[in-house]
């Protein structure tokens, strides 16, 4: 995580040095690509379809997903079938529950053995509910792999910004994407947290299902489905190595307001939608995209139970998806479930004085030892 100090820019790509392609076209991608363009990376968008392609290429807007949003006009666009060639980098904005498909098959479209992958998903990858951050390094390493996360809806993101967190463990890859960004008039932070950042994306699309399917039972109810699902994600977050700055911040419950707050936030219209009696199969239809916290929550209930840790309201959450637990029992249980509770730390005997004895001693005995 940045740590308040202001860096000159190092290394950023100077518009036409760099290319860069974003492997799908929905709302995200489209808006991602857009802004790679303004920050002055040569941008390929993407699409699952060459017929998808070619509309795009015409209308110079994405009618389906981002109607009203101008594609800029050094902005190419292409089918997944024209493969990956000499990039730069590669953003990978498909839905999580064909992450997994589209990772294994990046090789073959001939990714390069330098490309920087970059997921921009706010889920994890079947079966196992892994973080994508986690997948690619194991395939590509870990000086390759960054994500992207923090609030961003995706028409407010190309016309009036937004917060994003570019996270890596590579320093200079973090620098250069949060570069682009700003280049872009995005403002963007660096993290050095992918997998707190991801857990967070994860924890905040799960919270937002879970308070739009209590909301007509109160905000209290509301809150509390939220709050235990951040509580119990962040346990997992933590056993990961996860810093919890990346659940506080921008990524975690920066997003997390924007995806309550959002009218057209899907996740909380698909825990609306729930909650009135729509099953998870029919609800994607009816939002009118894929809704990544109807695959996200049961993949996140099970890599808790894997874990070991208490996940009782995010475990309920899955069943409610399911069609297991009835709304009325899922509410009792967002009611009365009590967290674990704190890990209490035993004060030190003798009070300060005592302590700083302690203290001193222990730093004399490491002389006498040293010498």
């Amino acid at each position: 995580m940045p740590d308040g100090r202001q860096r000159p820019p190092r290394s950023l790509p100077t518009p036409g040095a760099k290319r860069a392609i974003v492997v799908g076209a929905g709302s995200f991608g489209t808006a991602v690509a857009v802004l790679l363009a303004r920050g002055g990376l040569r941008t390929t968008l993407q699409t699952r379809t060459s017929e998808q392609a070619r509309r795009l290429q015409e209308d110079r807007e994405n009618l389906v997903y981002l109607a009203g949003v101008e594609l800029p006009r050094e902005l190419r666009v292409e089918s997944v079938d024209a493969g990956l060639g000499r990039t730069d980098y590669v953003f990978l904005g498909v839905p999580s529950d064909g992450l997994g498909r589209t990772i294994r098959g990046l090789t073959q479209s001939g990714l390069g053995p330098r490309t920087a992958i970059v997921s921009l998903a706010k889920g994890l990858t079947p079966p196992d509910g892994m973080a994508p951050t986690v997948l690619l390094r194991e395939r590509f390493g870990e000086a390759r792999v960054a994500c992207v996360g923090g609030p961003a809806h995706a028409r407010e993101m190309v016309s009036e910004g937004a917060g994003l967190v570019a996270a890596s463990t590579n320093e200079e890859l973090a620098r250069t994407i949060a570069g682009v960004f700003i280049r872009a008039g995005v403002v963007c932070e660096q993290s050095n947290d992918p997998i707190g950042v991801e857990l967070a994306g994860a924890a905040k699309n799960a919270a937002g299902l879970a308070a739009g399917a209590t909301e007509a039972q109160g905000l209290n109810a509301a809150g509390a489905a939220a709050g235990h699902i951040f509580a119990e994600v962040w346990r997992y977050a933590e056993a990961q190595g996860a810093r919890p700055e990346s659940m506080l911040g921008l990524a975690g419950t920066g997003d997390l307001v924007a995806t309550v707050l959002a009218p057209q936030s899907r996740n909380r219209r698909a825990g609306e939608l729930l909650a009135a009696g729509v099953s998870a199969q029919d609800i994607p239809e009816r939002v009118g995209q894929a809704v990544e916290a109807l695959e996200t929550v049961p993949l996140l209930a099970r890599a808790l139970g894997n874990a070991g840790l208490e996940a009782t309201v995010t475990d309920g959450l899955a069943k409610l998806i399911s069609g297991e637990l009835p709304l009325d029992e899922w509410i009792g249980l967002v009611r009365t479930t009590v967290p674990p509770p704190a890990r209490w730390r035993r004060p030190s005997p003798g009070g300060m004085w005592s302590r700083l004895r302690e203290r001193m001693s222990g730093v004399s005995r490491r002389d006498s030892q040293a010498s």
